[in-house]
Order: structure tokens, then C-alpha cells, then sequence
């Protein structure tokens, strides 16, 4: 048992190794889940509830899970083969005949039948080397009745060309359907735009290639899961003739952005909608957008993560110049597909910070939130998802509102109660030290001058990232008190119990301890100190 368990490891480790694209490491690793069902089996699997199907790489394959949703696997041929009667899996290859022909073998009879009434089939029967991403019978049936309508009602012409914008005048395999590339499809000459993520998934136009590589006498047919349009304009034209984004292309005016969004690129915009926008207070929106160096980032300066200037407005201190910014944290620098998300993903904007998108079932979601609401609106450089909540960077916040959360809700209510909003929403630069919950457990909350002293003196007259601390420090709070820093290295820090809390009222204001464990400094019974910028 253990040398074969030896013998399945090494074998998914050299396929992977010799695997040429990201999509034929993840159907390698398909063959081999489904050698136990004889040759040429795949193992797929399927979203339950519903016909999605995905080949699968280890890590799907363990966690049973795709899009957080439980997988069931199926076994099906692999691409180019077929059963025969009588006998285990898949051992014979498919006949190879022409693309007409294949069409209808591979899930594709729908776009068949539409071929021959456009008056296609002698073109795809005849010689040639063609591509043909090729809608799947369910991709049809998906689409909106009003557009098939206008297809099928003028098949000389508007069938025909939505057909001809379906396939490329030369045989191009998965192999060569590089990330980012993009090729002259028959239908004027409009491009077909090809991505090709890591996760193994492949798409045109974002619509996902469902079975690659059916190989035809005449060419290559893959099917894909969608309807596929030609593609004319830029993100920045997308937005700009939408009425429900008015609001954003005030904010991407203001802030200089619209240049960026004309030129070449492979960007990936999450658009607030006006909704969106709505649902922010009047002062917050004010504060974000009255500032156009606020909104956008300098994009000539050089940004790393472990090193970057922060450059103040004078006006506006508690927002940043470089990094990070509002408009360019709705910005990803790379064009990311829906139908390319299967899991939770940390993805680096072009503020320099990270969203994580990722996906739950058949919502699409940003930070673990579902609020986008249309989704893959595609441009010459880039790709649009609408949502429905705006998305705020730290950044563009002030002290109180990064303190909102349930892990610190009684120290920020204290904060507003002792009457410190003024300095916690104003552009003071400043830093908090917000207790946890636990630290206030067994206490009695009610707010006194003592207590309201004590709140003041959990607030720092400068702004101070936990890297800029050093031991025998000394810091002053607004109530006027001086704090000393002990840091203490390869020491857990202690948790601040109920008993602990009035050791630390009674002595806050002689010293104030920090323990570094694991190479990160922490306060204990605090919360590491955020900064205001």
C-alpha cells in the first residue's frame, strides 16, 4: 500500500513537471485521479446542484470545494477520447473527422445547427485550419431571448458574423492560447482576448473553455461556456456611457485617471455603481473626494512593500499620497475573469495593497463580501465588475472608523462617550491604542473623568507603526502623560485578564509594556496600534 501510495506521488509530481501549460498540469492530474476507471478517464469535479465541471489539481481534490461550495467527482473521457462498448474507460480516440462534424460529438450541436443556417457548413467542412470556440449547447440556451432573436432572425448577417467573431483562421491548442495574448477572429478582424490563469483555467473573452483541444481534421474546436461578442471598446468608453456610474467618473475625472483607463492594459476595474456611493455618509464622501491626491496615486514613483514614503497633503493629513489611495484600490493590475475565480485569491491593486477576490458558489466576492452585481463587462484593455458597496481602503480612513469592528467595540464607544471624536475624525496625526473586549470584561464601562482621562491617554501624539517602536522609548499621550516602551524579543506576550485591568488603570501613566513574539510587536491586552494614514 505504501509503494503505491510512493508510486501515485511521484507520478503526479514528474506529469506536473512536464505539464507545458498551467491547463495541462491540472488535466495531467485528472488522468491520474482517474486511471483506477481504465485509460483515458478524467476526473472531474462537479459544483453540486449544478452541470459545472472543472478539471481538478491537488489541492481542489483534497479540500472537495470549489468556489466554497461541495464538489462531487465525476469521471468522464479526456479530451480526444471515447468509450467503447464492453470495455473499461475510454480507450479509443475520437474519430477525427471535420469541424462540422465535430461540433456535434463534443456538447456543441446547438452551434452545429446554427452553422448550417448561417450557411457555415461548407466552410467548416471544408479545407483549412480554423479554431472554433464553440458555445455549448448550454451556453446557447443561457443566452437572453431578445439576442437570440436578433440572432436567428437575420442569420445572413447577424448569426453569421456572431459566428465568424467565434473563430480564428488558424489552429491555435491550449498550449498556445497564451495569458494575455490575443488574436484576429474572422468577423472583421475583431480580436478574440485570451487569458490563461495558473489556477489551469483558460477563457476567451471570459467566457471558460470547457473542453479544449477537440482536434478536428480541419482544425480545433474548444468549447466554451458562453456566447462570446466582439469587443470595441476601452473600459474608460464602459464607463463612461453608463448612467448608473455617474458618480465614479466624477471621482475618475477628478483624480486624473482618465488617460490611464484610454491607454493599452490589462486592468481590472470593481466599479461602485451610484448606489454604492449613496450608501456612504455625506461628511465621509466629502472628506474622500474633496481630495483629488487623494484619490488617485502617483504612478511615475517606484512602490515596494517593505519600503515606501508616506507623503502628506497639508490640507488633508490623514490622507496619503503614495501608497495607498481610494479609485486605485478598485483597480487590480492584471485582468481577472470571474469564471477564473475558484477560491479565495489575494490579489495586488494598483494602490499597492491586496483584495482578496474570490467567489461563493456563483457570487463573485471582494474581502469575503458578495457585492458584485454584474459582472465581467469587457473592454479593449481590462475588465469591468460592478459593485454595490465602495470599497475603503484604510487609507482613506479616519482613526474612529479604523476601530470599527466587534474586537474593539467597547473601547471605541468609550472614545466617542469621553468626547475624543474631534480627534479621532480630525487630521491630527495621531495613534490609538484600543483595548480588546477582553480587556474590559468584569469592568464596570460607565464613563467618569477618571475613565475619560484614561481613554485620552490611550491615544499617542504621533502617528506610530509598530515597526518605528524601539526599547526605552518614550511616548506621550494627549493627556499630557508619559509612556516608556519595553520590548521584549522570543517572549509570548501575556493576555491582560479581568484581574490584570486595574494593575493597568492604576500604572498606565508610568510605563507601558510591549512583548515581540514572532517577530511582530503587540501590546498586551492591546491591539497592535494602527496608524491614521
Amino acid at each position: 500500500m505504501n509503494v503505491l501510495v510512493l508510486v501515485l506521488g511521484l507520478a503526479l509530481v514528474l506529469t506536473v513537471c512536464v505539464a507545458r501549460s498551467p491547463y495541462q498540469a491540472v488535466l495531467q492530474h485528472s488522468r491520474i485521479r482517474g486511471r483506477q476507471q481504465g485509460p483515458n478517464v478524467c476526473a472531474m469535479q462537479q459544483l453540486k446542484g449544478t452541470d459545472k465541471k472543472y478539471f481538478t489539481n491537488c489541492k481542489q481534490w483534497y479540500h472537495r470545494k470549489i468556489c466554497g461550495k461541495p464538489t462531487v467527482i465525476t469521471y468522464e473521457c479526456c479530451p480526444g477520447y471515447e468509450k467503447i462498448p464492453g470495455e473499461r474507460g475510454c480507450p479509443a480516440a475520437l474519430p477525427l473527422v471535420n469541424i462540422y462534424n465535430t461540433l456535434g460529438v463534443v456538447g456543441a450541436s446547438t452551434t452545429q445547427m446554427y452553422s448550417e443556417r448561417a450557411q457555415m457548413r461548407d466552410e467548416i467542412e471544408g479545407p483549412g485550419s480554423f479554431t472554433f470556440f464553440a458555445p455549448s449547447n448550454e451556453a446557447w440556451a443561457a443566452l437572453p431571448t431578445e439576442i437570440l432573436d436578433a440572432l436567428v432572425s437575420n442569420v445572413n448577417i447577424e448569426l453569421l458574423n456572431a459566428l465568424h467573431y467565434h473563430m480564428v483562421d488558424r489552429r491555435l491548442t491550449s498550449e498556445e492560447l497564451r495569458h494575455g495574448s490575443s488574436f484576429a477572429s474572422m468577423y472583421q478582424d475583431f480580436h478574440v482576448h485570451i487569458h490563461h490563469y495558473s489556477n489551469g483555467i483558460v477563457t476567451v473573452n471570459c467566457a471558460r473553455l470547457i473542453k479544449p483541444d477537440q482536434h478536428a481534421t480541419n482544425g480545433i474546436v474548444h468549447v466554451v461556456d458562453r456566447v462570446i461578442t466582439a469587443i470595441s471598446n476601452n473600459v474608460h468608453t464602459l464607463l463612461d456611457v453608463d448612467d448608473d456610474l455617474e458618480t465614479l467618473r466624477t471621482a475618475m475625472a477628478a483624480a486624473g485617471l482618465t488617460t490611464m483607463l484610454e491607454e493599452e492594459g490589462q486592468y481590472t476595474i470593481f466599479a461602485p455603481t451610484n448606489e454604492a456611493f449613496d450608501k456612504i455618509p455625506p461628511e465621509t464622501l466629502k472628506r474622500i473626494l474633496g481630495d483629488p491626491i487623494a484619490l488617485r496615486v502617483k504612478l511615475n514613483r517606484i512602490i515596494t512593500q517593505t519600503s515606501y514614503k508616506l507623503a502628506l497633503d497639508s490640507d488633508h493629513p490623514a490622507l496619503c499620497i503614495c501608497p495607498p489611495d481610494l479609485l486605485n484600490y478598485h483597480i487590480l493590475k492584471h485582468m481577472q475573469c470571474a469564471e477564473s475565480i475558484v477560491a479565495g485569491t489575494p490579489m495586488e491593486t494598483l494602490q499597492g495593497t491586496t483584495l482578496e477576490v474570490g467567489c461563493d458558489g456563483g457570487d463573485m466576492t471582494l474581502n469575503g463580501k458578495a457585492i458584485v452585481t454584474k459582472k465581467d463587462q469587457l473592454g479593449t484593455n481590462g475588465v469591468v465588475h460592478y459593485i454595490n458597496e465602495l470599497l475603503i481602503p484604510d487609507s482613506a480612513k479616519v482613526l474612529l472608523e479604523l476601530a470599527e469592528g466587534p474586537s474593539v467595540a467597547t473601547a471605541t464607544k468609550l472614545f466617542v462617550e469621553a468626547g475624543l471624536s474631534p480627534h479621532l475624525t480630525g487630521s491630527e496625526a495621531l495613534t490609538m491604542l484600543a483595548p480588546l473586549e477582553d480587556a474590559f470584561k468584569g469592568s464596570d464601562t460607565t464613563m467618569t473623568p477618571d475613565l475619560r482621562k484614561l481613554m485620552t491617554n490611550h491615544i499617542l501624539k504621533e502617528r506610530l507603526s509598530s515597526k518605528s517602536l524601539y526599547h526605552g522609548q518614550q511616548l506621550e499621550t494627549l493627556g499630557g502623560l508619559k509612556l516608556r516602551v519595553f520590548v521584549y524579543r522570543n517572549v509570548r506576550p501575556v493576555p491582560l485578564t479581568p484581574s490584570l485591568l486595574p494593575l493597568l488603570l492604576a500604572h498606565i501613566h508610568t510605563s507601558l509594556l510591549i512583548s515581540q513574539w514572532e517577530s511582530s510587536i503587540q501590546l498586551q491586552g492591546h491591539v497592535e496600534p494602527r496608524q491614521n494614514v
